[in-house]
């Protein structure tokens, strides 16, 4: 929503902008997609190392403390 706001600011005050913004708009999240996959990937493969280095606490606490 926040976007669709400034981008009618901006259209009011420099419609050519405006307009090619809306036009460029696909074509830039098009060509930040592959980085946010691997951001995903990234943010999975932390976890998975944070859970593997946490499980002996997890273990030796027991099932009493969740």
């Amino acid at each position: 929503m926040l976007k669709l706001l400034l981008w009618c600011i901006l259209f009011v005050l420099c419609w050519p902008i405006a307009l090619l913004a809306l036009i460029l708009y696909p074509f830039v999240w098009l060509l930040l997609l592959p980085f946010r996959l691997v951001g995903i990937a990234m943010d999975g493969v932390l976890e998975l190392v944070k859970a593997i280095f946490m499980l002996p606490v997890r273990v030796l606490r027991g099932p009493l403390h969740g």
